[in-house]
This record gives structure tokens, C-alpha cells and sequence, in this order.
């Protein structure tokens, strides 16, 4: 069974997000991690990159497959993990917390409402 965090919100995309004031931080999901694999590689987008909700903004490398990662709510890129780049397996080891992926700043609020809640999370993974 995997972790599902309270105090976040989750794409049906397998991502989390958490969202304080004007900023987000996006992360894969425990659930996602563990249907990946262990992650060798992550490509993420530079700073200022502004993406749509669903467009693609990056890839996670795992021993089997590539996934594409899709943003969970428009925004403009703040900051990358830098240590995903030397320590990808951090998405693997702390998904909520060292692995994390991103900051957006957010370009709709609105779009906050399209994400799940946990137990909706739960219920979309079947956990």
C-alpha cells in the first residue's frame, strides 16, 4: 500500500502538489514511484518555462520505462531540484520530501479545484 499525505493535493496523473500562498511544489506521488522503479533519470524544464494544466514538462527515467510527466495546474517554473540531477533516487527514497520536483507559481487559482483530494487519491489508485 502506498503513502497518500493529507495535507496535499493529487493529479490523476500521479503527481502531488503542494500548494502555500503563490507558490506550488510538484512531486511524483509514493504510488508513482513505485509502479516506476528505481528512477535513473529525471529531465526537468528550465527556469521560467511556463507550462499549460496536462502539458508535458518533463521525463522520469526508471530501469524499464521513460514516463512523461504532466503539470498538474498551469505555472511559471521557480525553481528545479537541483539534486535530482547527481541523485535521481531520491524519488524513490522521499518522494515527498527530497524528491520533489518543482516550484510553479501558479497562472489560475481556479485550477486548484481540478486536483484530487487525498481520499479521492486513494480511491483513484485503488489503495
Amino acid at each position: 500500500m502506498s503513502s497518500v499525505l493529507d495535507a496535499l493535493l493529487y493529479s490523476e496523473e500521479h503527481l502531488w502538489v503542494a500548494w502555500t500562498d503563490d507558490v506550488v511544489t510538484v512531486g511524483i506521488t509514493d504510488y508513482a514511484q513505485r509502479e516506476l522503479g528505481a528512477v535513473v533519470f529525471v529531465e526537468l524544464p528550465a527556469l521560467e518555462e511556463i507550462f499549460s494544466r496536462l502539458d508535458v514538462f518533463g521525463t522520469i527515467e526508471a530501469a524499464t520505462q521513460v514516463t512523461e510527466l504532466f503539470a498538474p495546474i498551469g505555472g511559471v517554473v521557480l525553481a528545479t531540484n537541483p539534486r535530482l540531477a547527481k541523485e535521481p533516487d531520491l524519488i524513490n527514497t522521499d518522494p515527498y520530501g527530497e524528491g520533489w520536483l518543482l516550484h510553479l507559481r501558479p497562472t489560475s487559482i481556479g485550477e486548484r479545484d481540478e486536483l484530487l483530494g487525498p481520499a479521492e487519491y486513494r480511491e483513484h489508485t485503488g489503495d
